[in-house]
């Protein structure tokens, strides 16, 4: 077994947030300095709402900086913000020996830039990075857990419980996120608080409907096992039965591609199933739908979501995770069971023959996402909170004295 060698020149957590005090030497208007520390960037709902938070954060309150992981995708790479300093640290396996030289690397970028808050996205992101956060001094370490841990395994829990001993607070993005990481992963119920999703309402102001044979059911959604996409595809084929000029579409990319495309020509769907991909245009993309679904076994608060509800839309979704918290059944969608195919399909067909019902649900969603769901407010929410963690004051030399609000209690909804 390979013996691990500390090096002499290693500051203590308290010693360095010492040094962090007296170095400092600034006026009283510096933002917080928070680093967001994610795998890497796609496509994807976490990352987008990441992105989207670093990018309308005033800089005058909050500067963001973003650690990647990895980030040497192409994709990775065209997603990144111009707007903040950005590590790399090609970080390839927590497990190689060559990772304690990126954690190195990691504590000395935290200490140079004097970060305030460490952020982390998704597992190994939180393995790295809450750790280094501590050992570096950086007095706020805030995991986020935006989905119900649907694929945590007992190593997992385990190891999400060791993480609570160096974790100062936890986001989940609605309460059923957060009450499935309580359960799960046991962190002081205090210590974790719910801090909603927000949509770019923007985006949706003008939508303008495209021209179409029949009525299309469609969703926007990775084609992963998850998303039960499966379950979709069995339901339009009953769907089809009813209403043969329905046509079906799922946006977006994903393992399940084949799979899926084979499930649709055994239903008898050949000509009225497609795949487009991932759309670049998302709201051109909802404004030709008639009915938007969610069918996912598991959800945090489905971005999704937000934007069938921005865009309008008559949504069907099953009653899974943060949900029932954005839509009232019968009010502002029709909900079913995650995994009810027959379910899924009597609302689908519901809505599709029945107009006004459709339009009514319609309008009430979208009157909910733009009174509840906008961007700004999301920003704003993440803003105050991260200047609660932190208090100023300074002595008669100017030296900023920075120390943590550690008894504040932030509202879990």
């Amino acid at each position: 077994m390979q013996q691990l060698t500390i090096p002499n020149t290693v500051v203590l957590p308290w010693a360095t947030s010492v040094i962090a005090r007296r170095e400092r030497r600034t006026d009283s208007t510096r933002p917080v300095r928070v680093c967001f520390v994610i795998d890497e960037l796609t496509v994807a709902g976490t990352e987008s709402q990441l992105l989207a938070l670093i990018r309308h954060l005033d800089g005058r309150r909050v500067r963001p900086y973003l650690c990647l992981l990895c980030g040497d995708k192409p994709l990775s790479q065209a997603l990144e913000p111009s707007d903040c300093p950005i590590l790399r640290l090609d970080v390839r396996s927590l497990r190689h020996p060559r990772t304690l030289l990126r954690v190195w690397r990691f504590l000395r970028f935290l200490r140079r830039e004097r970060i305030d808050v460490v952020q982390t996205y998704f597992a190994d992101s939180s393995y790295f990075g809450i750790p280094s956060a501590w050992l570096a001094g950086v007095p706020h370490r805030i995991r986020t857990r935006n989905n119900l841990g649907h694929w945590l395994t007992p190593l997992h829990r385990r190891l999400g419980r060791l993480l609570n001993i160096f974790t100062t607070r936890t986001i989940a993005n609605c309460e059923a996120a957060r009450q499935a990481l309580l359960e799960a992963e046991q962190p002081r119920p205090e210590s974790v608080l719910v801090l909603e999703n927000g949509v770019d309402l923007d985006r949706f102001r003008n939508l303008r409907p495209t021209v179409a044979t029949g009525p299309r059911v469609g969703m926007v959604a990775n084609l992963r096992p998850v998303k039960g996409l499966d379950v979709f595809v069995r339901a339009a084929g009953l769907v089809h039965a009813l209403h043969p000029q329905a046509d079906f579409i799922v946006a977006g990319e994903g393992e399940l591609r084949e799979a899926l495309e084979q499930q649709a020509a055994a239903e008898g769907l050949a000509g009225h199933f497609s795949l487009p991909g991932r759309m670049a245009d998302v709201p051109g993309f909802l404004a030709g739908l008639d009915v938007a679904v969610l069918c996912s076994h598991a959800e945090g608060m489905s971005n999704a979501l937000l934007e069938y509800m921005a865009a309008g839309r008559a949504i069907v979704s099953t009653h899974v995770g943060a949900t029932p918290e954005l839509i009232a059944d019968g009010v502002h969608g029709l909900l079913v069971p995650p995994g009810d195919v027959e379910k899924l399909a009597e609302a689908i067909g519901r809505l599709l023959a029945d107009q006004e019902l459709a339009q009514r649900l319609s309008a009430a969603a979208r009157k909910r996402a733009w009174e509840r769901y906008s961007r700004e407010a999301m920003v704003r929410r993440f803003e105050e909170f991260y200047l609660s963690l932190v208090s100023r004051s300074h002595d008669e030399h100017g030296n900023e004295k920075i120390k943590s609000t550690r008894g504040y209690t932030w509202p879990t909804s």
